[in-house]
């Protein structure tokens, strides 16, 4: 392993898997062995915190065999950076015994997600819930049996334990986020393009800016970059899909800016958030 070498760790989201890698792990320049998959496709029954550290002793592992000390990139889609960030800011957040050069998020609800807290709410949860059986979640889903699901609720002691933590200073923060920036319901059928949001009224309201399933507000992480897209509306006249959640690992867009922080970490995000919400 060269001295320029920095090994990329690709995380996939809830209910996902790593195959969702393919069309990113085709194109970036870098060789197979520097690709590290961690795959929890079967932890569906484990905490966070338990996923977090199954983490920790992959990258342990990973980097023991490659006899490699240096810092990391990570991307990772979803529940994926949410317990990214469980492992880094609250597990390792005081020793920074894990090196990390780059943190780029897709669609993560740095703040918790609505997606899993609307799933508990005795007025709207069983008809969100009916509406994604068989897409989104399974035939005859129950919230208060998912653990991943209620770790990762706004409200969750998890949610609470990285907002105290904070962000690393030592790692650099990037998000990726889509934006229905048409307004067409092709987007995410499901919710007619748009996407479910509990404000800090506590109120529950739909909006554009989101994927379908992570809104914008869930995943203001401050101090942070972030990148909006499509950066051209028009992108999505062909196939809006292409922008909702489940799809963004394989948007060619997203693969884009991907490749092009990887090999240009310098390189800015198109905005920061504000430290002050």
């Amino acid at each position: 392993m060269t001295m320029e070498s920095v090994p990329l760790v690709l995380i996939h989201g809830w209910k996902s898997h790593p195959d969702i890698w393919r069309r990113l792990r085709e194109k970036v320049p870098l060789p197979t062995e520097l690709v590290w998959l961690f795959d929890y496709s079967n932890l569906h029954t484990s905490t966070i915190s338990h996923i977090a550290h199954q983490l920790k002793s992959f990258l342990h592992e990973k980097r023991k065999a490659a006899g490699y000390t240096g810092p990391i990139d990570i991307v990772c889609h979803s529940m994926g950076g949410y317990v990214t960030r469980y492992y880094l800011e609250v597990l390792d957040g005081k020793k920074r015994e894990e090196k990390v050069r780059q943190l780029i998020e897709i669609g993560v609800p740095n703040q918790g997600s609505s997606m899993a807290e609307i799933f508990n709410d005795p007025v709207h949860g069983p008809r969100v819930i009916q509406v994604l059986s068989g897409e989104f979640v399974p035939r005859r889903y129950e919230p208060e049996h998912d653990v991943n699901v209620q770790g990762l609720r706004i409200r969750s002691r998890e949610t609470s334990e990285l907002r105290k933590a904070g962000i690393r200073p030592d790692i650099r923060y990037r998000n990726i986020l889509a934006a229905n920036r048409t307004g067409d319901p092709a987007f995410f059928p499901s919710f007619e393009g748009r996407t479910w949001v509990l404000g800090h009224d506590e109120i529950w309201r739909t909006t554009w800016l989101g994927d379908g399933v992570i809104p914008h507000y869930d995943s203001y992480l401050p101090g942070t970059e972030f990148d909006i897209i499509p950066s051209e509306p028009g992108s999505m006249l062909a196939e809006p899909y292409q922008y909702c959640h489940i799809y963004l690992p394989k948007n060619p867009e997203v693969i884009r800016l991907i490749i092009r922080y990887i090999t240009h970490p310098h390189a800015p995000s198109s905005d920061m958030f504000p430290i002050n919400r």
